[in-house]
C-alpha cells in the first residue's frame, strides 16, 4: 500500500535540542531571539508544551532535581502567562499521571457551575460575566504538586512569576489571537487594561508583554497556596467583581471548590493498553473510536479508505456521546466495551475496508446509519467572532528519568475564554456557563473533548498524548495512535502527517501543500458520496504536544506539533 497521508520528514537532525535564531522566538527584553527545537530526546525526561517558555519552565524543574509532576505544574503556570488566549489560572485542567510504580491516577479540575446557579433564569450569552464558572486550574495544579511532586509551590511557580513580571516577546500566533478578540476584550475594564492599549489596540507580534497584575496574583498563590485563590483576597476580588456585573460565582462557591479524582478508563488497541479519563473529559470516546477501528486492518487499507474509516468512526462515536448526554448518563465507560465497538463497526461500510471481525456482535442492538458520516456531528461549540482562527485549549506532556509521566490539558474554552478579567488580577476566566456549553445544572462540571491519553506496552508508556483544538482533540489523538501503532511511525512523523475530522455531512481533510492529502485521494472519497471540506492545516486539526518512548533504547522523545509554536526541551537543554 501507499504510505498513508503524504507528509515530510520535518525532524531531519538527530534528536537533540538545538537552539537557533529566528523570528518566532519569545525571548525577553535584550535576549537574542531563539526558537527551541520541536523534537528532543533524552533518557532523563522531557517537557513538551505549546509555548517554548513554558517548556523551559518545566525543564528548569527537571534540571533542579524535580520530577515530572514538578515540571508539569511549572509548565502549566508558565503557559497560562505566555499563552493566555488558550488557557489561564481562571480556567480548567484535566490531568493524567503515570507513577513510577506503574499505577495511574487522574485529577479533574474542571470549571464548575456554582451550587446556587439557576440555568432557567441565568442569562444566555456566548461571552462575558454570565459565562464565568468556578475556576479549577489552581486547585488541580496544587493537588498535582502536593500529591505527586517534590518541590514547593514557590519553586515551581518562580518561572511563571518571572515571565509575568519581566515580560516576554509575544509570538505571532498569540498576538493574532489577541487582535482577533480585541473588540470583545475592550468591553470589559479588566480585560481592556490588561490586554490592550489605552486606545484599544492589541500588542503586535514581537512586542514585550509585561503583566504586573498577574505577577502579583501568582506571587500570592505561590506564598499562600490555593487558599489564597479560593478563600483569600483573590477570591474576595473575584466574587465582588462577579456580583457587580451579573456573574454567578460567589465567595461560597469558590471556597467549596475542590480538585477531584478523575475517573480513569481503560481499553486496548492491538495489544497495547489504553488509559484515559472519563466525564467531564472524553478519554472514553477516544478509546471507543480506537476499539471500533481495531475491527479493521488499518495498516493495509489505501489512503482514502483510511481517511473515510476514521472520519466515519469518529462521527459514530460523537453521535453516541451526544445520545448519552441527552439520556442523562454521567459516564461514558460503555464506549470502552469491545462489544459496543463491534456493534458500531458492523454498521460501517466504507469501500476498501478490510475487516478483522472475529468475535464481533452478529446482531445489531440498535439501528445504524449507512457508511457516510451523519448529517450533524456534535462537537465543541463554535465561536462566531473567531471563525477562521485556530481552535482553543493547550496541552503539555512531561516525563522524568524515573518512570513518571504527566499528560495535562488546560483551557479557558474558546480563544480568550469569557473575555473577562477582573481589574487588578490579570487573568481571563474560562467560558463555561450561559450558552457556551449548553445546559448545566448547579454544581455540574463542564464537559469537553479534552482527552489526555496514554498508550502502554506491558505497563510501560509508549505514548503520552493530549491535544488542543476543541472536538478535534479527539480526532488528533486517535490518528496519532493509529499512525504509530499501525504504520510504525515515530511520533514526530505521525504529527507531521495529514489528518481528517468529521463535519456535518462529511469529513474535513487537511490539504496543505506540504503535508496534505493528495488531490486524487480527496477525489476518491468524494466519489463515494461523502462531502469533503478541503482545509489547510494552520492549527485546524488539533495540536498535539506528546511523548513517545523508544522501548528498544529507552530514549524519551518529546514532540511538539509542527503546526504550532511549541517546543520540546530536555534536562540540560
Amino acid at each position: 500500500m501507499r504510505r498513508i497521508g503524504t507528509f515530510r520528514m520535518w525532524w531531519m537532525a538527530p534528536l537533540a535540542v538545538v537552539c537557533g535564531c529566528g523570528p518566532g522566538s519569545d525571548s525577553g527584553t535584550g535576549d537574542v531571539p531563539r526558537q527551541p527545537a520541536q523534537v528532543a530526546s533524552s533518557p532523563n525526561g522531557v517537557v513538551v508544551a505549546a509555548q517554548p517558555r513554558a517548556a523551559e519552565a518545566g525543564a528548569r524543574m527537571l534540571d533542579a532535581g524535580g520530577n515530572a509532576a514538578d515540571a508539569a505544574v511549572a509548565a502549566a503556570f508558565a503557559v497560562s502567562v505566555v499563552e493566555p488566549s488558550m488557557n489561564s489560572i481562571g480556567g480548567r485542567t484535566q490531568i493524567l499521571i503515570r507513577l513510577p510504580d506503574g499505577s495511574v491516577a487522574g485529577i479533574d479540575a474542571t470549571t464548575q457551575a456554582p451550587a446556587t446557579y439557576d440555568p432557567e433564569t441565568a442569562p444566555q450569552a456566548s461571552y462575558g460575566y454570565p459565562t464565568v464558572g468556578v475556576p479549577g486550574a489552581v486547585a488541580g495544579l496544587a493537588r498535582l504538586l502536593r500529591e505527586h511532586g517534590t518541590m514547593s509551590l514557590e519553586e515551581v511557580m518562580a518561572p511563571a512569576i518571572e515571565l509575568a513580571e519581566q515580560g516576554f516577546r509575544l509570538l505571532p500566533g498569540e498576538a493574532a489571537r489577541h487582535a482577533a478578540g480585541a473588540a470583545q476584550l475592550a468591553e470589559f475594564e479588566g480585560s481592556h487594561a490588561h490586554f490592550l492599549s489605552a486606545g484599544g489596540e492589541p500588542r503586535a507580534a514581537g512586542a514585550i508583554f509585561v503583566q504586573p497584575d498577574l505577577a502579583t496574583t501568582l506571587r500570592a498563590i505561590a506564598t499562600g497556596g490555593e487558599d489564597a485563590f479560593y478563600r483569600g483576597q483573590i477570591a474576595a476580588r473575584i466574587a465582588d467583581d462577579m456580583e457587580a456585573h451579573g456573574g454567578a460565582v460567589t465567595r461560597a462557591s469558590l471556597a467549596a471548590y475542590e480538585a477531584l479524582d478523575a475517573p480513569v478508563v481503560r481499553g486496548s488497541y492491538r495489544g497495547f493498553e489504553l488509559v484515559g479519563t472519563d466525564i467531564p473529559a472524553s478519554g472514553a470516546v477516544s478509546i471507543g473510536i480506537l476499539h471500533i477501528l481495531e475491527r479493521f486492518d488499518m495498516s493495509a487499507v489505501e489512503d482514502e479508505t483510511w481517511a473515510a474509516l476514521i472520519g466515519t468512526a469518529i462521527a459514530r462515536a460523537f453521535e453516541e456521546r451526544m445520545l448519552a448526554r441527552q439520556n442523562g448518563l454521567d459516564d461514558l465507560s460503555f464506549m470502552t466495551d469491545k462489544e459496543w465497538a463491534a456493534d458500531i463497526a458492523a454498521g460501517i461500510d466504507v469501500p476498501g475496508a478490510i475487516r478483522h471481525m472475529a468475535g464481533a456482535a452478529t446482531v445489531l442492538t440498535r439501528d445504524r446509519m449507512s457508511a457516510s458520516p451523519p448529517a450533524a456531528v456534535p462537537g465543541e461549540p463554535s465561536w462566531p467572532a473567531l471563525q477562521g482562527t485556530p481552535g482553543h485549549t493547550t496541552h503539555l506532556s512531561t516525563a522524568d528519568g524515573n518512570g513518571m509521566f504527566v499528560a495535562l490539558t488546560q483551557t479557558i474554552g474558546p480563544s480568550l475564554g469569557s473575555r473577562v478579567a477582573t481589574p487588578g488580577l490579570g487573568f481571563l476566566y474560562a467560558a463555561t456557563l450561559g450558552g457556551y456549553l449548553g445546559h448545566m445544572e448547579p454544581g455540574e462540571r463542564a464537559r469537553s473533548s479534552i482527552s489526555p491519553l496514554m498508550v502502554l506496552s506491558d505497563g510501560q508508556p509508549v505514548l503520552v498524548l493530549g491535544a488542543a483544538g476543541g472536538a478535534r482533540i479527539i480526532s488528533a489523538v486517535v490518528q496519532a495512535v493509529l499512525r504509530v501503532v499501525d504504520q510504525g511511525m515515530t511520533l514526530p512523523d505521525a504529527l507531521a502527517a495529514a489528518r481528517v475530522h468529521p463535519i456535518a455531512g462529511g469529513i474535513a481533510m487537511e490539504t496543505s501543500p506540504v503535508i496534505g492529502w493528495a488531490d486524487e485521494e480527496v477525489a476518491m472519497v468524494e466519489s463515494w458520496g461523502i462531502t469533503v471540506q478541503e482545509q489547510e492545516r494552520e492549527g485546524a486539526f488539533g495540536r498535539i504536544h506528546g511523548i513517545w518512548v523508544d522501548l528498544a533504547t529507552g530514549e524519551i522523545v518529546g514532540a511538539a506539533d509542527p503546526d504550532w509554536e511549541g517546543a520540546a526541551i530536555v534536562p540540560g537543554g
